[in-house]
């Protein structure tokens, strides 16, 4: 996410400073107008409801008919608790894959789909609309409340999914008890240099078709190098990116920061001080934006995929301590009230 807008903002810098032959830039106008065709803005955007939402064995159905396919990690005997676990930017289900079953393990009963957009539900690589995210996670969260009423339900949301989460969180009515936001994706237009916010807007707006992949500015998501491999190995991951989907991803950033204020539903934030994805100025804004009573939780050797982590036992316990006992992260309660006074 972060590489590919700091990809952008040196695209365009680029653009601006470079001189080109009067013979290439004629040719160049020529062309340029049969590219930008090609590279039409289009969503994965939901159809009109026809028919009512539903559970199947491996898909959640939408009213609109799309399936998003999920996997699960269910615990021996009846749950204790049930989570929703919703992946970050071009992840899937299988985002879920290490901390899982250490949820299951102290009885939560998980559910990873694929939201809409990524990996194998409908409209994959295109977005779909940060409302449609929402408003699938909360038919979610109804669908596994009347599969599962005698359980409290929680949500997980990561980076993306931690935004997902907060809008959810603020803009509907759920039987949600309470939510875990793992470095939520809150790197807002606020926050970026002019170079990254007109960059994402120029190729966005006359090329929002052009991709971009691996470019020349990288980040560390995480420490835990085999789920980095079997991140980058595995098929449903989206490996190249429309501009027009990053676009999408700002804004729904850009609202998630929006929404911290109103965000007074049980919350954990955790957030890793090694987190090359979302700067810790846009975290640390966001934090101090928060009602009373929010938790935070802070991982000094921590990276942006907390649950992939080498030391993700830390992260994961606290989340599993707080859903099944409302434990709050003593150490990480205190690590995060010194790392957010040190912010400035």
């Amino acid at each position: 996410m972060r590489a590919a807008l700091l990809y952008c903002g040196l695209g365009v810098i680029a653009m601006t400073t470079m001189r080109s032959p009067p013979r290439i830039s004629r040719r160049l106008a020529v062309l340029a107008p049969l590219a930008v065709a090609g590279c039409v803005s289009v969503g994965a955007f939901p159809g009109p409801a026809i028919m009512p939402p539903a559970q199947e064995a491996q898909a959640f159905v939408m009213a609109d008919g799309a399936r998003l396919p999920y996997r699960t990690w269910m615990p021996e005997g009846e749950p204790v608790a049930v989570l929703l676990a919703l992946h970050g930017f071009n992840d899937s289900r299988n985002a879920w894959v290490l901390p899982g079953p250490d949820y299951a393990a102290a009885g939560i009963a998980v559910y990873a789909p694929d939201q809409r957009g990524f990996g194998a539900a409908p409209g994959r690589g295109f977005w779909p609309g940060g409302d449609a995210l929402v408003d699938d996670a909360a038919t979610m969260t109804r669908l596994l409340h009347e599969r599962h009423p005698n359980q409290k339900l929680y949500v997980i949301g990561e980076s993306m999914g931690g935004a997902v989460a907060m809008r959810l969180a603020t803009e509907h009515i759920t039987p949600v008890a309470g939510y875990v936001l793992s470095a939520p994706a809150v790197w807002g237009r606020a926050r970026m240099n002019f170079a990254m916010q007109g960059g994402l807007w120029l190729v966005a707006t006359i090329a929002p078709g052009l991709t971009v992949g691996r470019g020349p500015v990288q980040v560390t998501p995480s420490d835990n190098r085999d789920a980095l491999i079997r991140l980058s190995r595995d098929p449903l991951t989206v490996r190249d990116t429309r501009f027009d989907t990053l676009r999408g991803l700002v804004d729904l950033m850009d609202a998630a920061l929006a929404a911290a204020p109103r965000f007074t539903a049980p919350g954990l934030f955790q957030y890793g001080g090694r987190d090359e994805l979302v700067p810790p100025g846009a975290t640390a804004s966001m934090w101090r934006s928060l009602p009373e009573g929010a938790m935070r939780a802070f991982y000094p050797n921590g990276y942006h995929l907390l649950p992939d982590d080498l030391g993700r036992a830390a992260p994961i316990g606290d989340a599993i301590a707080w859903i099944t006992a409302s434990q709050p992260p003593r150490a990480a309660e205190a690590a995060a009230a010194a790392w957010l006074a040190s912010q400035g």
